[in-house]
């Protein structure tokens, strides 16, 4: 459900001709109340319009571009100085996936005495790990993904439905059901209750 939903949330964005530039955690949020399963991207400090709104006319490719963005989430070809399209938007979601699942990623804790020197560091892992030892230990769906995103050409328009199919086939696959109740909704759920407990029995 989330993984399908962020990929949503990025092509509306880009249907409205603007790339996000900063995929990171931090600017996926949960709704409250009602809303509670819904998806919220936010933080378009970085944002910048790919193509013309009214020609659709895209911006030229160009390289020696400085990483604009968070280098632990950011494409490959970010990091090769290569101009912001929609398939970087697309790759950041696939390492956030990875994240939330394992809980890290390979290029976390390198040592770098300085900032640029991390960048590369974490540039070098990212190109260094195939796909295969990447997403070893996850759903075949995870490395087609990512080799889907990897693979688009620099104005390619990404096929979304393909993607969020790809996470939605795997989520029917394990048994899950569309239901909009997240694990931490459960988690709440059970806390709420034995916080009752306790002051019924208090009382």
């Amino acid at each position: 459900m989330l993984a399908e939903q962020m990929i949503a949330r990025i092509e509306f964005v880009h249907s409205k001709s603007v790339i996000h530039r900063d995929m990171k955690p931090d600017n996926f949020l949960m709704g409250t109340g009602k809303k509670g399963h819904h998806v919220y991207v936010v933080d378009f400090g970085l944002a910048k319009k790919y193509r013309d709104p009214r020609t659709h006319q895209h911006i030229p490719y160009k390289e020696g571009k400085s990483l604009t963005g968070t280098a632990r989430y950011c494409s490959i070809n970010t990091h090769l100085g290569i101009e912001q399209s929609r398939r970087d938007d697309l790759e950041g979601i696939g390492y956030i996936l990875m994240y939330f699942l394992r809980g890290s990623l390979p290029w976390q804790g390198l040592p770098a005495a300085t900032k640029q020197e991390k960048y590369v560091a974490i540039a070098k892992c990212k190109m260094s790990l195939s796909l295969e030892t990447l997403c070893k230990g996850f759903p075949a769906e995870f490395a087609a993904y990512l080799n889907y995103t990897r693979g688009l050409r620099f104005e390619d328009k990404p096929d979304y439905s393909y993607l969020k199919r790809l996470f939605r086939e795997l989520f029917i696959r394990e048994g899950y059901h569309v239901d909009y109740v997240f694990d931490w909704t459960l988690k709440r759920i059970h806390e709420s209750l034995q916080d009752e407990e306790k002051e019924l029995s208090n009382n």
